[in-house]
Protein backbone atom coordinates (compact mmCIF):
# COMPACT_ATOMS: atom_id res chain seq x y z
CA UNK A 1 0.00 0.00 0.00
CA UNK A 2 1.41 3.33 -1.35
CA UNK A 3 4.84 1.77 -1.71
CA UNK A 4 6.85 4.96 -2.49
CA UNK A 5 10.79 6.21 -1.95
CA UNK A 6 9.67 8.30 0.98
CA UNK A 7 12.83 7.43 2.80
CA UNK A 8 15.17 9.14 0.39
CA UNK A 9 12.64 12.02 -0.59
CA UNK A 10 11.91 12.91 3.48
CA UNK A 11 15.83 14.45 4.12
CA UNK A 12 16.25 15.76 0.88
CA UNK A 13 12.56 17.84 1.55
CA UNK A 14 13.15 18.30 4.87
CA UNK A 15 16.40 20.95 3.98
CA UNK A 16 14.92 22.62 1.82
CA UNK A 17 14.91 20.57 -1.33
CA UNK A 18 12.07 22.02 -2.93
CA UNK A 19 12.12 19.39 -6.28
CA UNK A 20 11.90 16.36 -3.56
CA UNK A 21 8.92 18.48 -1.34
CA UNK A 22 7.17 18.46 -4.27
CA UNK A 23 7.78 15.23 -5.73
CA UNK A 24 7.09 13.73 -2.36
CA UNK A 25 3.37 15.77 -2.33
CA UNK A 26 2.53 14.48 -5.38
CA UNK A 27 3.58 11.15 -5.12
CA UNK A 28 1.41 10.68 -1.65
CA UNK A 29 -1.46 12.11 -3.07
CA UNK A 30 -2.75 9.05 -3.23
CA UNK A 31 -3.19 8.74 0.54
CA UNK A 32 -4.56 11.72 0.92
CA UNK A 33 -7.49 11.21 -1.44
CA UNK A 34 -8.09 7.62 -0.35
CA UNK A 35 -8.05 9.58 3.29
CA UNK A 36 -11.00 12.06 2.04
CA UNK A 37 -12.60 9.38 0.39
CA UNK A 38 -13.94 8.26 3.93
CA UNK A 39 -15.15 11.58 4.30
CA UNK A 40 -17.35 12.46 1.47
CA UNK A 41 -20.42 14.33 3.20
CA UNK A 42 -23.57 15.52 1.01
CA UNK A 43 -22.68 19.16 0.45
CA UNK A 44 -18.75 19.00 1.34
CA UNK A 45 -16.96 19.17 -2.50
CA UNK A 46 -14.14 16.15 -2.69
CA UNK A 47 -11.64 18.11 -3.91
CA UNK A 48 -12.04 20.41 -0.84
CA UNK A 49 -11.52 17.80 1.76
CA UNK A 50 -8.46 16.55 -0.71
CA UNK A 51 -6.79 20.23 -0.63
CA UNK A 52 -7.36 20.16 3.40
CA UNK A 53 -6.31 16.63 3.43
CA UNK A 54 -2.76 18.16 1.73
CA UNK A 55 -2.27 20.91 4.14
CA UNK A 56 -2.06 17.98 6.65
CA UNK A 57 -0.16 15.98 4.56
CA UNK A 58 2.62 18.86 4.26
CA UNK A 59 2.97 19.25 8.13
CA UNK A 60 3.63 15.60 7.92
CA UNK A 61 6.80 15.77 6.10
CA UNK A 62 8.22 19.03 7.87
CA UNK A 63 7.73 17.14 11.59
CA UNK A 64 8.04 13.44 10.53
CA UNK A 65 11.57 11.88 12.44
CA UNK A 66 13.08 9.58 9.97
CA UNK A 67 15.20 8.30 12.91
CA UNK A 68 12.35 7.05 14.45
CA UNK A 69 11.97 4.29 12.37
CA UNK A 70 8.30 4.22 12.06
CA UNK A 71 6.87 4.27 8.54
CA UNK A 72 5.78 7.71 6.66
CA UNK A 73 2.67 7.08 5.91
CA UNK A 74 1.52 5.36 9.22
CA UNK A 75 2.52 9.06 10.37
CA UNK A 76 1.24 10.92 8.08
CA UNK A 77 -2.37 9.25 7.93
CA UNK A 78 -3.26 10.70 11.44
CA UNK A 79 -2.03 14.13 10.40
CA UNK A 80 -3.94 14.01 6.90
CA UNK A 81 -7.24 12.83 9.16
CA UNK A 82 -6.73 15.95 12.10
CA UNK A 83 -7.31 18.79 9.29
CA UNK A 84 -9.96 16.96 7.41
CA UNK A 85 -11.70 16.49 10.69
CA UNK A 86 -11.03 20.09 12.21
CA UNK A 87 -12.30 21.33 8.71
CA UNK A 88 -15.28 19.10 9.09
CA UNK A 89 -15.82 19.53 12.59
CA UNK A 90 -15.45 23.94 12.07
CA UNK A 91 -18.83 23.22 9.69
CA UNK A 92 -20.90 21.04 11.81
CA UNK A 93 -20.63 17.91 9.48
CA UNK A 94 -18.00 15.31 10.62
CA UNK A 95 -18.94 12.15 10.29
CA UNK A 96 -17.23 8.81 10.29
CA UNK A 97 -17.75 5.84 8.24
CA UNK A 98 -19.65 2.15 10.28
CA UNK A 99 -16.83 0.26 8.57
CA UNK A 100 -14.30 2.79 10.23
CA UNK A 101 -16.26 2.82 13.46
CA UNK A 102 -15.92 -1.18 13.51
CA UNK A 103 -12.11 -1.15 12.76
CA UNK A 104 -11.82 1.25 15.69
CA UNK A 105 -13.94 -0.74 18.23
CA UNK A 106 -11.86 -3.78 17.14
CA UNK A 107 -8.85 -2.21 17.74
CA UNK A 108 -9.11 -0.52 20.84
CA UNK A 109 -10.19 -4.47 21.87
CA UNK A 110 -7.41 -5.84 20.79
CA UNK A 111 -5.09 -3.11 22.55
CA UNK A 112 -7.05 -3.98 26.09
CA UNK A 113 -5.86 -7.22 25.15
CA UNK A 114 -2.61 -6.58 24.52
CA UNK A 115 -2.11 -4.36 28.05
CA UNK A 116 -3.79 -7.10 29.74
CA UNK A 117 -1.20 -9.69 28.45
CA UNK A 118 1.82 -7.26 28.16
CA UNK A 119 1.58 -4.44 30.69
CA UNK A 120 2.40 -2.16 27.76
CA UNK A 121 1.11 0.43 25.40
CA UNK A 122 1.43 -1.47 21.65
CA UNK A 123 2.57 0.46 18.44
CA UNK A 124 0.18 1.35 15.71
CA UNK A 125 1.96 -1.71 13.42
CA UNK A 126 1.39 -4.70 16.60
CA UNK A 127 -2.21 -3.44 16.72
CA UNK A 128 -2.48 -3.73 12.82
CA UNK A 129 -0.75 -6.77 13.09
CA UNK A 130 -3.26 -8.36 15.46
CA UNK A 131 -5.99 -7.52 13.38
CA UNK A 132 -4.38 -8.44 10.16
CA UNK A 133 -4.56 -4.98 8.81
CA UNK A 134 -2.28 -2.28 7.36
CA UNK A 135 -0.46 0.26 9.83
CA UNK A 136 -2.15 2.84 7.57
CA UNK A 137 -5.71 1.39 8.29
CA UNK A 138 -5.05 1.45 11.86
CA UNK A 139 -3.80 4.55 12.39
CA UNK A 140 -6.64 6.11 10.34
CA UNK A 141 -9.40 4.13 12.63
CA UNK A 142 -7.51 5.15 15.67
CA UNK A 143 -7.03 8.72 14.23
CA UNK A 144 -11.03 8.84 13.98
CA UNK A 145 -12.00 7.38 17.20
CA UNK A 146 -9.52 8.50 19.14
CA UNK A 147 -10.29 11.71 21.58
CA UNK A 148 -8.78 15.09 21.86
CA UNK A 149 -5.73 15.25 24.34
CA UNK A 150 -7.92 16.32 27.72
CA UNK A 151 -6.28 19.89 28.29
CA UNK A 152 -8.56 21.55 31.10
CA UNK A 153 -9.29 18.39 33.01
CA UNK A 154 -7.60 17.86 36.12
CA UNK A 155 -4.32 15.37 36.08
CA UNK A 156 -4.46 12.54 38.36
CA UNK A 157 -5.24 13.65 41.81
CA UNK A 158 -3.91 17.11 41.41
CA UNK A 159 -5.17 20.55 39.89
CA UNK A 160 -2.79 20.87 37.27
CA UNK A 161 -4.19 20.39 33.68
CA UNK A 162 -2.31 20.54 30.46
CA UNK A 163 -3.31 23.29 30.04
CA UNK A 164 -1.82 25.18 32.33
CA UNK A 165 1.66 23.67 32.09
CA UNK A 166 1.49 23.92 28.16
CA UNK A 167 0.50 27.66 27.94
CA UNK A 168 -2.95 29.28 27.67
CA UNK A 169 -1.90 31.39 24.66
CA UNK A 170 -0.77 28.50 23.15
CA UNK A 171 -3.72 25.86 24.17
CA UNK A 172 -6.43 26.70 21.49
CA UNK A 173 -4.06 25.85 18.14
CA UNK A 174 -2.71 22.69 20.42
CA UNK A 175 -6.25 21.63 20.99
CA UNK A 176 -7.05 22.02 17.23
CA UNK A 177 -4.11 20.54 15.74
CA UNK A 178 -2.53 17.69 17.83
CA UNK A 179 -4.97 15.04 18.54
CA UNK A 180 -3.76 12.19 21.34
CA UNK A 181 -2.29 10.06 18.16
CA UNK A 182 -0.35 12.70 16.89
CA UNK A 183 0.97 14.01 19.90
CA UNK A 184 2.27 10.80 21.16
CA UNK A 185 3.97 10.11 17.93
CA UNK A 186 7.24 11.82 17.83
CA UNK A 187 7.54 10.70 21.86
CA UNK A 188 9.90 7.95 22.75
CA UNK A 189 8.51 4.45 24.24
CA UNK A 190 8.51 5.77 28.08
CA UNK A 191 7.54 9.43 27.24
CA UNK A 192 4.86 7.93 25.37
CA UNK A 193 3.26 5.60 28.16
CA UNK A 194 3.89 8.73 30.32
CA UNK A 195 1.57 11.29 28.82
CA UNK A 196 -1.03 8.29 28.10
CA UNK A 197 -0.91 7.33 31.79
CA UNK A 198 -1.40 10.97 33.22
CA UNK A 199 -3.36 12.63 30.54
CA UNK A 200 -5.60 9.60 28.86
CA UNK A 201 -5.43 7.65 32.08
CA UNK A 202 -5.55 9.87 34.64
CA UNK A 203 -3.28 8.33 37.15
CA UNK A 204 -1.14 10.13 39.69
CA UNK A 205 2.55 10.89 39.01
CA UNK A 206 3.22 8.12 41.91
CA UNK A 207 1.21 5.63 40.00
CA UNK A 208 2.60 6.56 36.98
CA UNK A 209 6.09 5.54 38.19
CA UNK A 210 5.46 2.02 39.58
CA UNK A 211 3.81 1.34 36.50
CA UNK A 212 7.34 2.24 34.03
CA UNK A 213 9.41 1.69 37.15
CA UNK A 214 10.57 5.39 37.74
CA UNK A 215 10.09 7.18 41.43
CA UNK A 216 7.49 10.25 41.66
CA UNK A 217 10.31 12.14 41.34
CA UNK A 218 11.93 11.11 37.72
CA UNK A 219 8.19 11.01 36.80
CA UNK A 220 7.53 14.74 37.61
CA UNK A 221 11.62 15.34 36.12
CA UNK A 222 10.45 13.57 32.55
CA UNK A 223 7.04 15.08 32.48
CA UNK A 224 8.17 18.43 32.29
CA UNK A 225 10.58 17.89 30.12
CA UNK A 226 8.12 16.58 27.38
CA UNK A 227 5.78 19.65 28.13
CA UNK A 228 8.86 21.81 27.66
CA UNK A 229 8.99 19.61 24.26
CA UNK A 230 5.49 20.41 23.40
CA UNK A 231 5.80 23.46 24.47
CA UNK A 232 8.77 24.38 21.78
CA UNK A 233 6.99 22.65 19.43
CA UNK A 234 3.98 25.33 19.29
CA UNK A 235 6.26 28.28 19.46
Amino acid sequence: MFEIDNDSLLPKAQKGDKAAFSELVNSNMGLVKSIALRFRERGVDFEDLVQIGTIGLIKAIRNFDTSVGTRFSTYAVPMIMGEIKKYLRDDGIIKVSRELKRTGVLLQRKREEFMREKCAEPTVAELAALCGIEPEEAAAALEASSPLLSFSAPVGDGEATLENLVGSDNIGELAEKISLRQAIAALDETDRRIIVLRYWKGLSQSDVGRTVGMTQVMVSRREKRIISRLREELA
